[in-house]
């Protein structure tokens, strides 16, 4: 029996000058999913804004640092961070580092479609490794949904 490891995992902590504090943010690098991995990165970065596991002002780590400990090429990584600066989602200061931005950060409608169909393959493929239907999945989500409609009235 052969036991692989699928998944590289980095717990890393974030400081925020602001607030003289720390966090610690999780990345979770799948390397056989088929997603690439700076891909990865801006997806786990823009997921930890939207929960506010991350906030404005927090400094994430450097280039070099996240590439050494994750084992993977510095490139990978300054592609994804330079992804979520065009977006507005990280300021990068000379000399001091590359922040979580204080502007507000808008998705458009077609990468909030591309999320979506990843979130949902994902789900599916890791539904069906497990022995689940697609009926079974939506069932389930059907039944969650009509909670979430009771808990609100």
């Amino acid at each position: 029996m052969t036991l692989c490891h699928y998944t590289s995992t980095l717990y890393i902590q974030v400081s925020n000058t602001a607030h003289n504090g720390r966090k610690v943010l999780e990345f979770r690098l799948d390397l056989h999913s088929g997603v690439p991995v700076y891909r990865q990165i801006i997806d786990q970065v823009m997921g930890g804004i939207a929960r506010g596991a991350l906030s404005a002002g927090d400094q994430l780590p450097t280039v070099r640092q996240v590439a050494v400990d994750l084992a993977i090429n510095p490139n990978t990584v300054s592609r994804a961070y330079r992804e979520l600066e065009i977006r507005g989602a990280l300021e990068t200061q000379q000399g001091t580092g590359t922040f979580i931005s204080r502007k507000k950060v808008k998705r458009d409608d077609v990468e909030r479609q591309r999320q979506i169909n990843q979130l949902v393959s994902e789900f599916v493929s890791r539904a069906g490794a497990a022995g689940f239907t697609i009926e079974e999945l939506q069932e389930q989500l059907n039944d969650r949904s009509n909670d979430a409609g009771k808990k609100r009235r």
